[in-house]
């Protein structure tokens, strides 16, 4: 069945809540849900939706309440917990305690006495929880499977606008990104700015104006950056890197010997990290170090300082000092191994290329195309649709800033378009240099 209506207009909302109820199935009707053991995860396991069953539920939603604070929205499972209970986050190690319980109604919330499988509830008083975590009895934890949340492709700086905004701003800015887990929110070590991050121009609009509207923050707001990152296409073998500091007292020792080859884009990993040390040439706990020194060491890149993906680390050999070894020593032998290795790995700018779907009439299919063609647009396929053409195509993000104006102008208003996030490619030499350029200031 398809349902049609619009929640602004509140038309035909009741309509598909009663398709709900009528055609879906009854939480009490469906299977079993499946988890894994959060210490084991080849171990399976199952909960059945019943109230006897261990207490299992997933976070899918976070919001702020302007009295009760953090409403946490949780899908219960199975089991059941009332106000005062502690319950367990799986994904965090961490236990918590219940505050309170309601069912939502709209923005109405009507306390409840407990929890009970196959509902949907709102908790109060979770202080650490986010957005895919999963809750559950601490006797029988259970890790369900959670959501995956697409890393930012845009940035901008915003900064408050009096003295009296600098602390609410820094509030509104934490809470915002509690409740969204593609907004990201983080200050640039260099400027002392602080950049807001998301997955489009419209989602930073909308969180700048709920910053004004709901916390009552002015901000002025830098224009729009996209989320370059660095790659490296060559492997480079061997690279050695001692960290030896003498001074006054014990001294610092670390020898780590490493690889570091690029990953095959298509894994769609970002980083790996492999200890091949053998003979026990490295303590087995400085390892963990030299991993944290390297991913340290990947958050900005050589070329422009973008964070560097697409890495697999492999330390095979080293050296310890009984005395001045720490963990601190095989960290920084670890961060400069990368830094050293970096530039012969003939690194590279990514940027995020996004799948844009266009929709115009048409007779004004060639002045769309050849604006796609302009912006290093890759068109991927024309097709028909009822009364339009539809052009699908394959845009950088840093080409697709003010385009629905452009569009607009070019189709008298007629054209409507879609993007979203596709992947990242190596950018042309001649962007790149620019790039790099912008980014050292020159």
């Amino acid at each position: 069945p398809v349902t049609c209506g619009s929640a602004f207009k509140d038309k035909g909302v009741q309509p598909m809540l009663d398709a709900v109820v009528d055609f879906l199935p009854s939480p009490e009707d469906v299977p079993s849900i499946k988890g894994f053991d959060p210490s084991d995860e080849s171990v399976e396991i199952d909960r059945k939706p019943v109230n006897t069953d261990p207490f299992a539920a997933l976070v899918f939603k976070i919001s702020t309440h302007p009295f009760y604070g953090k409403l946490v929205f949780v899908r219960v499972y199975s089991g059941e917990v009332k106000p005062g209970d502690s319950v367990y986050d799986s994904t965090k190690s961490k236990k918590e305690r219940v505050g309170k319980i309601f069912q939502m109604h709209a923005d109405k919330e009507n306390p409840v006495d407990s929890a009970e499988a196959g509902n949907i509830y709102t908790f109060v008083g979770l202080k650490n929880v986010s957005t895919g975590d999963t809750l559950c009895d601490e006797k029988n934890p259970i890790s369900l499977e959670s959501m995956t949340f697409p890393d930012p492709v845009i940035e901008v700086a915003v900064e408050p606008k009096t003295k009296a905004d600098q602390e609410k701003m820094s509030l509104a800015l934490a809470k915002l990104s509690d409740e969204d887990p593609t907004f990201q929110v983080k200050t640039d070590e260099e400027s002392g700015q602080t950049l807001i991050s998301g997955m489009g121009e419209l989602q930073l609009d909308i969180i700048v104006d709920r910053m004004r509207r709901e916390f009552k923050v002015e901000a002025n707001v830098g224009k729009p950056q996209v989320a370059y990152r660095e790659t490296i296409r060559k492997a480079v073998m061997n690279q050695e890197y001692t960290h030896k500091k003498q001074t006054g007292g014990s001294g610092q020792f670390a020898k780590v010997l490493m690889n570091f080859e690029p990953i095959d884009p298509e894994s769609g990993e970002v980083y790996q990290f492999v200890n091949e040390v053998t003979g026990g040439h490295i303590t087995k706990e400085f390892i963990p170090s030299i991993d944290a020194g390297v991913q340290e060491a990947m958050e900005s890149g050589v070329l422009a300082g973008f964070p560097v993906v697409g890495v697999k680390a492999t330390v095979t050999d080293g050296q310890t000092h009984d005395v001045d070894s720490s963990e601190m020593a095989f960290k920084i032998a670890g961060s400069m191994c990368f830094k050293e290795a970096a530039p012969k790995a003939h690194p590279v700018i990514l940027e995020p290329i996004m799948a844009v779907e266009v929709r115009t009439p048409e007779e004004y299919m060639g002045d769309v195309m050849g604006d796609l063609n302009s912006r290093r647009g890759n068109i991927q396929s024309m097709t028909d649709a009822t009364g339009v053409k539809v052009i699908d195509a394959k845009v950088p993000l840093s080409e697709m800033f003010g385009y629905i104006g452009d569009l607009r102008s070019k189709t008298q208003g007629r054209a409507m378009f879609t993007m979203q996030m596709d992947s990242y490619a190596e950018v042309p030499k001649a962007v790149s240099d620019e790039i790099i350029k912008a980014q050292r200031g020159e």
